[in-house]
């Protein structure tokens, strides 16, 4: 049962939304290589997690390897390799297509989840039928006013895709792990799996790591306090009053967040042929999360 919204929650709330809506501009205004951002974001991240939980968490970061957690650690170090195969799209994408298209595309990730769950056996109820045939329309409709102005820009539209769908595996990768892990254990793990394969990519591709601007590191820095540490934490804390039904809604704030905060920065404008996709493909994903919610309700949760 939750209680009546408080004035800090209600903060907290409005502070996550503004803190999710700032990652692609940010991504997007920083003069550095999307992959070399990607890995600094979790680098830096893991830097203020890392001294926490290797004090408090000691054990079970020891049953991760000699304990009876060895299944939960592969699906945590899973779960990094496909977080940092989300960011090796989804943050190059921000940088070749507009803010908003790139961001409400990697949006889409509730309608790959459902379609992951089918793949597991489970069925989906019709209204999240019908939500992902209202968001694929959507999608349809604003990658399509891409096409004719750039190369670039379909390129982003595909990435940003790539990345909803890679962003839906490490959920659901991270769900099983989550089981029987704190947390804080498998937020190191998932990250420090995540920043070595994002480095590796790197130096094999021979991405720039260093030697940005104050303004670039600013933006860095921004990322990791923004969207990596305390969005998120502000709606974990916002769970204790909201259901995740409604957190999963506000977080499709960021869609027009994220393309206010480009117009207002950036002076970056989305084609006005997109604008109906965009809608489109935002009121798809709203009915799969509801539709999602009410079926977790009816049916009981599945064994790991």
């Amino acid at each position: 049962m939750h209680h009546r919204l408080d004035p800090l929650t209600l903060a907290a709330i409005g502070l996550a939304v503004v803190s999710v809506s700032s990652s692609a501009p940010l991504i997007a205004y920083a003069a550095a290589p999307a992959l070399a951002i990607a890995f600094w974001r979790n680098f830096l991240a893991l830097g203020v997690l890392g001294p926490a939980a290797l004090v408090r968490r000691r054990d079970e970061l020891r049953a991760l390897v000699t304990g009876d957690r060895r299944r939960e650690a592969r699906y945590s170090v899973l779960a990094g390799l496909a977080l940092a195969a989300h960011f090796a799209t989804w943050m190059p994408s921000a940088q070749l297509t507009s803010v908003a298209t790139a961001t409400a595309l990697v949006a889409t990730q509730p309608v790959w989840q459902g379609l992951l769950a089918l793949a597991q056996g489970r069925r989906l109820r019709p209204v999240m039928w019908v939500g992902i045939g209202i968001a694929v329309a959507g999608a349809v409709i604003a990658t399509g006013a891409d096409l004719g102005t750039s190369g670039r820009a379909i390129a982003g539209d595909l990435l940003a895709l790539a990345g909803a769908v890679a962003v839906a595996v490490y959920t659901d990768l991270g769900e099983r792990a989550r089981a029987a892990l704190s947390t804080t254990t498998y937020t190191l793990v998932c990250y420090s799996v995540c920043a070595a394969a994002l480095l590796v990519v790197c130096l094999v591709g021979g991405v720039r790591l260093g030697g940005y601007g104050h303004t670039t590191w600013l933006a860095i820095v921004g990322l990791v306090v923004g969207a990596q540490l305390l969005g998120h934490s502000m709606f974990n804390y916002a769970l204790h009053k909201v259901s995740a039904t409604t957190v999963s809604m506000l977080i499709l704030l960021e869609v027009p967040g994220s393309a206010l905060i480009a117009w207002l920065w950036l002076e970056q404008v989305p084609r006005a042929a997109a604008y109906p996709g965009l809608a489109l493909l935002v009121v798809g994903v709203a009915v799969v999360v509801v539709g999602g919610a009410r079926a977790s309700r009816r049916v009981p949760p599945q064994p790991a």
